[in-house]
């Protein structure tokens, strides 16, 4: 009998179907059993198994699973307390290797063995994206996430991560997975894929020994004379191909974090910087490194708040099917909207941070926020999000440990000078604006 069976799974149709609480009360004992072993081979083994069933289950049997997990496998209180007191009355090296060991959850363990599996990172990987998807960050379950991001964070870092070039001689498997996996540009088709790994653009990968032929995230770049305000005309798969030894600007247009599970453990970061380097290596003439960045958030911020920043004509606008066609309406919204999103990347706040996911990530990493384009994105989904507004950080390896220091010691944003002045033009009182015509 297989394990899924003997644990109340079965298939029906292809799909995987959980019969109630007593396959994960047996899950659960396997899991016990999975701690308790102390023979490598029968941990692999069992390890195997447990995993086999978890991705037999169905989305009730995660739940029901996860739950038993925050419930049975989280830290005991009392010993934590008992481990604490001693090592406040007596703060020596054995009492704090106990209080260690007792505010470790034994899930965190239990993890370290499933790893052991042929395979197990994978699975891993899967687990904490169910329960990302599954579970908010105020559930029971978010703890288990979080010990799982706290491993994946050791698993996956930079040390571990193998950077790879990817051109069109790259794997069709892989290939094809970039197709997949992007998620700020689609790409339309293998056409168009190959005009975004010609002799003029870049695209570079980080992958892990445990995922073979897995990307886990790539970032994409344009060579270009100058630094670019468009996105279009860089995704344009009939665009000619440029010299690249002619280029002076490398432009990072897309980056894209291919596994769910991996959200939040810092490797994107690494990814540019290290590209830089490479492409500074192989183009000493480019000396401008910048991203061509979407405001992701800066609509839904505005219908928000914009209410006592902006005219009701030009907040209208943004629900008008073609405002862009209009010239009196495309100017009269670009008086507004370019100021206003300086002011929103520059004090619209999420804690100390700035509100915009975008500009958390690369102010993080030392970038300075450059340049705001108007109409550098005219897809719909740019129109919808960021009112066709992008926006370029730029990254000089040479302040780039200066901004990173400022920014997660005080939060300040590195900006230019026009930036700071676009900013500060947005709260003065808003310009009078005509109704768009429908």
């Amino acid at each position: 009998m297989k394990i899924a069976e003997f644990f109340g799974l079965s298939k029906r149709n292809g799909a995987s179907v959980r019969s109630g609480g007593r396959a994960i009360s047996s899950l659960m004992q396997a899991c016990r059993g999975l701690l308790s072993e102390r023979g490598e081979v029968s941990v692999s083994r069992m390890a195997s198994e447990v995993l086999s069933t978890y991705r037999a289950l169905d989305k009730a049997g995660r739940e029901a699973f996860f739950d038993r997990l925050a419930k049975e496998f989280s830290p005991d209180p009392q010993k934590v307390g008992l481990a604490g007191d001693a090592y406040r009355k007596d703060p020596s090296p054995e009492n704090l290797a106990r209080l260690q060991r007792a505010v470790e959850p034994p899930r965190q363990e239990l993890f370290r063995r499933l790893n052991v599996a042929p395979g197990g990172t994978r699975v891993l990987v899967e687990m904490r994206g169910h329960l990302l998807k599954d579970a908010g960050p105020d559930s029971a379950r978010a703890p288990i996430a979080g010990d799982l991001k706290h491993l994946l964070t050791s698993w996956f870092n930079r040390g571990f991560l193998v950077l790879q070039r990817i051109d069109w001689r790259t794997s069709a498997t892989i290939l094809e997975k970039l197709i997949q996996y992007e998620a700020v540009h689609q790409i339309q088709g293998f056409h168009d894929l190959r005009r975004r790994l010609a002799d003029d653009r870049r695209c570079y990968a980080f992958f892990h020994p445990a995922l073979p032929e897995e990307p886990i995230i790539f970032v994409e770049a344009a060579l270009t004379q100058g630094m670019s305000d468009k996105v279009q005309p860089l995704l344009d798969p009939d665009s000619a191909i440029v010299n690249p030894e002619t280029a002076d600007s490398a432009i990072f247009y897309s980056i894209t974090n291919c596994q769910e599970g991996l959200r939040g453990v810092p490797m994107g970061s690494f990814l540019i910087k290290q590209v830089v380097e490479d492409i500074g290596r192989e183009f000493p003439r480019i000396r401008r490194f910048a991203t061509l960045s979407p405001v992701p958030g800066f609509c839904e911020w505005l219908r928000q708040n914009g209410a006592s920043l902006a005219p009701a004509a030009v907040l209208a606008g943004l629900d008008h099917p073609k405002w862009s066609e209009d010239p009196k309406l495309r100017q009269e919204m670009q008086e507004v909207l370019v100021p206003l999103c300086a002011y929103y990347l520059m004090r619209a706040k999420r804690g100390k941070e700035p509100l915009d996911t975008v500009a958390r990530f690369h102010l993080r990493n030392g970038a300075r926020l450059e340049r705001i384009n108007w109409l550098g994105d005219i897809s719909k989904a740019g129109m919808d999000r960021s009112a066709a507004i992008t926006v370029n950080y730029r990254y000089r390896l040479s302040d780039l440990e200066h901004n990173h220091e400022l920014y997660t010691r005080d939060y300040r944003v590195a900006a230019s000078r026009e930036v700071e002045l676009l900013a500060k033009q947005a709260t003065a009182p808003p310009p009078k604006a005509s109704r768009p015509q429908r």
